[in-house]
């Protein structure tokens, strides 16, 4: 219905040389070198700290916001996360639904049973979860109906070639219809026509995301952003 329902959460580094890089190029190195787990905190922090600035200026559109984090494996194995993020939304006077917490399906296979109970503490305490990159990965329907989430977020692979790939428009339908059987939300990364947007509510797509709507913005670009929805 065109309403801004949240919003998703994306590292950049400034670079004083080389300029605006994106997290292609440093994420997987961090990932090898224990760095991981530190840029996932500053991010977490700068998030609380902006969703903060917009909820007590009472800013139309932003305060019932929520912004999607994705978090890295090695993040969610690490000790204490779940009370990391609990003084985090205390310093800031945060409700839980105000973030919503991301997992890629290959991370959560890769990580195993200390991510399931990770996951399970974090959502007792009223975190939403959500499954990013869904479909690319190898887990079992078994495996899925246990994880204690809240969304499933189609990757953005199968929407790309929706409108000429009957292939993809039927795995893109199933995830719906699965995510939709399981009680879950499902959102469609990358839309960037009308015509896959049409597609996907078509098929019970709850929530898209993409180039459509808008590119990635700095925060105060995005508050002007949903000033003009």
């Amino acid at each position: 219905d065109g309403r801004v329902v949240g919003a998703e959460a994306l590292v950049r580094w400034q670079h004083p040389n080389e300029g605006l890089i994106s997290p292609g190029r440093f994420i997987p190195w961090a990932e090898d070198n224990d760095l991981i787990i530190g840029i996932g905190c500053w991010v977490l922090e700068d998030v609380c700290r902006q969703l903060a600035i917009w909820r007590q200026a009472q800013l139309q559109g932003l305060m019932g916001l929520s912004v999607a984090v994705n978090i890295a494996a090695r993040h969610f194995c690490a000790p204490h996360l779940a009370s990391d993020l609990e003084t985090l939304l205390q310093r800031y006077d945060l409700p839980h639904d105000a973030l919503e917490l991301e997992l890629t399906e290959s991370a959560v296979l890769e990580a195993g049973l200390e991510t399931l109970t990770t996951l399970q503490q974090l959502r007792q305490v009223g975190f939403t979860l959500a499954i990013d990159d869904f479909g690319t990965g190898y887990s079992s329907l078994a495996y899925l109906k246990n994880l204690p989430i809240t969304s499933l977020k189609i990757d953005r692979s199968f929407v790309r070639d929706l409108t000429t790939d009957p292939d993809d428009r039927a795995i893109a339908g199933i995830i719906v219809t699965l995510g939709h059987s399981l009680g879950l939300e499902v959102v469609a990364e990358g839309i960037e026509t009308e015509e896959q947007r049409v597609i996907l509510l078509e098929q019970g797509c709850d929530v898209a995301q993409g180039y459509l709507f808008s590119p990635p913005l700095p925060a105060v670009e995005f508050v002007e952003w949903v000033g003009r929805r």
